[in-house]
């Protein structure tokens, strides 16, 4: 038996090949810049409150400018057709032409704010630079003043008094039209009759307006609380209810069969199931339905006037025009503004990063 011969090893082969091969970098600043700290100004500019603070600064300053200096703009000298309804024409075609004349009529102001705009900006600052300027605060009282009305009534507390019976109103109707949607919503999810109920319901009354229902609310409840709140219910409910119903259905057919294969049913189902994946929806429809609220609400009050003796920021605004404080009047359109920018920023912002934003589900 002949002896079986090894051969010697082959030399290792680099696992590299030679084109691909990279010296090893010794020193960190080969690379350059990996890391750039922000400077004082992009630090400032990140901050969404500093931004949104410069903006109203901005609204603030043109106001009390253009508050100073009405004298100086002036587009009531436009061009304009006359209407003449009695030409003639059937009925029909006379509106469909007095329509057409006041589109044209509204194209023609529009040219005339930007042919006239440089011009209006020449005089402004020739008619500052004289000093001629004559505020008309009949129309639109300064921005200072109008502040300084603002600290007055929130000192002498009537101001305060009416926002805080405002808010417990709003706050009545707002409650009471979630819970019925939270309901109708639930039904409409888990039973097909309570789907074609809210369907029907939705098409007939979301797009009623809540102020039409005033007369019928004066008649059921009389001039008082339950006319208000029957008439914020009414604007709160069937936008909540929509989106809420419309996020339901959007909820993929994934999670609802993991919601089923744990056992999840009813009321369970819908609360840790339909309601996380929808609440996007949901929480548009929460915004919404505070904005339609919170608008029908001063608009009711305008009407009602004061509610069982007392009165809200609608009545406030009301009895201020009609006493030709107008300073009084555009502080209180002035709270109902703050008080809006304080529920979006301090209550809806805060829902959202700690719901919608931490989930991943919005960016």
């Amino acid at each position: 038996m002949s002896e079986i011969t090894s051969r010697p090893p082959s030399p290792p082969i680099h696992p590299n090949r030679a084109e691909y091969v990279r010296d090893t970098v010794r020193d960190g600043g080969d690379f350059g810049v990996v890391e750039k700290p922000l400077t004082p100004w992009e630090r400032i500019y990140n901050q969404a409150w500093v931004r949104k603070l410069f903006i109203v600064t901005m609204l603030a300053l043109a106001w009390q400018g253009y508050a100073s200096c009405m004298n100086v703009i002036d587009f009531s000298g436009v061009m304009k057709i006359p209407v003449n309804l009695s030409v003639g024409l059937p009925v029909g075609l006379n509106w469909i032409a007095a329509f057409g004349i006041a589109f044209v009529n509204w194209i023609l102001w529009i040219v005339e704010v930007v042919a006239t705009l440089p011009w209006l900006i020449y005089k402004g600052a020739m008619t500052v630079n004289a000093g001629k300027c004559e505020p008309r605060p009949l129309l639109l009282p300064l921005f200072t003043v109008t502040v300084s009305a603002l600290w007055d009534a929130l000192y002498s507390g009537e101001l305060l008094f009416k926002g805080l019976n405002t808010l417990r109103l709003l706050f009545q109707g707002y409650g009471t039209g979630l819970f019925l949607a939270a309901i109708m919503t639930t039904l409409a999810i888990l039973t097909t009759i309570g789907n074609d109920f809210l369907e029907t319901m939705t098409a007939m009354l979301n797009p009623l307006p809540a102020i039409a229902l005033l007369p019928l609310a004066l008649i059921w409840f009389g001039l008082g609380d339950k006319s208000i709140i029957f008439v914020l219910v009414h604007s709160v409910l069937w936008a909540v209810a929509l989106n809420t119903h419309s996020g339901f259905k959007s909820v993929s057919n994934t999670l609802r069969m993991v919601g089923r294969n744990y056992g999840l049913g009813g009321f369970s189902y819908v609360c840790r199931i339909l309601i996380p994946a929808a609440f996007p929806s949901i929480l548009t429809g929460l915004k919404i339905g505070w904005a339609f609220a919170w608008r029908t609400l001063i608009a009711a009050e305008l009407v009602f006037g004061a509610s069982s003796g007392q009165g809200g920021l609608g009545w406030y605004i009301y009895e201020s025009k009609n006493q030709l404080e107008i300073p009084s009047v555009y502080a209180g359109l002035l709270m109902v503004v703050i008080i809006g920018l304080l529920v979006e920023n301090l209550i809806f912002k805060k829902i959202e990063a700690a719901t919608v934003r931490k989930w991943g589900m919005q960016t």
